[in-house]
């Protein structure tokens, strides 16, 4: 993996993650979060939104002027978005169901438009789908986190209605970690969202914080370990 494959894998993972360090697209982030099948549900339609479109992008950027690019890049990403929701709602109409009007709202998502006009509009196509991979899969991987969190803090289960997205089989995926007397709502109501956020954020920002202490510690330990010697 050359440079620039690193460098996209880094940002879109984590140094640059959608959700967690540019604060994009969290209204459905927020909304659909309360299972881990939904948010895993549309991180898949994400990705697949955010390669497609970011392929397309870089396909015909030098053939869009530049005065109407923003909105020619809207056209491709609602594009996609409809070949998602129509593909959802012929093979997996369950969960299009419980996602409701988030999987349209895909199209404005400020994280795919912004990949669209930073990266995809200036870079090859391989290169843009890339980026539109990692940056769909760290989306994803923040959606499937704070999905976790809430479903065990609000129901005590992880994968609950897993046959909404992988079909009857995945029934027997549903993990049942413990019961409720009395359900832990704020979980799974809106200000639990942005409380869950709220902890996942100032989680990668300790992490950041220790990286970077630990990296300006390591050069003052090995000065202090070298040592100086005279010639007489």
């Amino acid at each position: 993996m050359n440079t620039e494959y690193q460098t996209l894998a880094k940002d879109g993972l984590w140094e640059n993650n959608p959700a967690l360090v540019q604060l994009l697209g969290l209204c459905p982030l927020l909304a659909v979060t309360g299972t881990v099948t939904n948010a895993l549900g549309l991180g898949i339609a994400t990705i697949l939104v955010l390669v497609g479109s970011n392929i397309t992008v870089s396909l015909v950027r030098n053939w869009v002027p530049n005065e109407i690019r923003i909105p020619v890049f809207v056209i491709v990403i609602a594009t996609f978005v409809t070949l998602v929701e129509l593909t959802m709602n012929a093979f997996t109409y369950g969960l299009f169901m419980a996602l409701g009007i988030f999987i349209p709202l895909i199209v404005t998502n400020c994280a795919i438009i912004g990949r669209a006009e930073a990266y995809a509009s200036k870079n090859n196509w391989y290169h843009s789908a890339f980026d539109g991979l990692m940056m769909g899969i760290g989306f994803t991987a923040v959606l499937i986190a704070l999905g976790a969190l809430r479903e065990i803090l609000g129901q005590g289960t992880l994968f609950a209605g897993a046959e909404l997205l992988l079909g009857e089989w995945a029934r027997d995926l549903k993990i049942q970690l413990f019961s409720f007397d009395y359900p832990l709502l704020l979980a799974i109501l809106p200000p639990g969202a942005f409380l869950g956020m709220g902890f996942l954020i100032a989680g990668k920002n300790w992490i950041d914080g220790r990286r970077k202490a630990k990296l300006a510690k390591a050069p003052i330990e090995k000065a202090q370990r070298a040592r100086v010697t005279t010639v007489n």
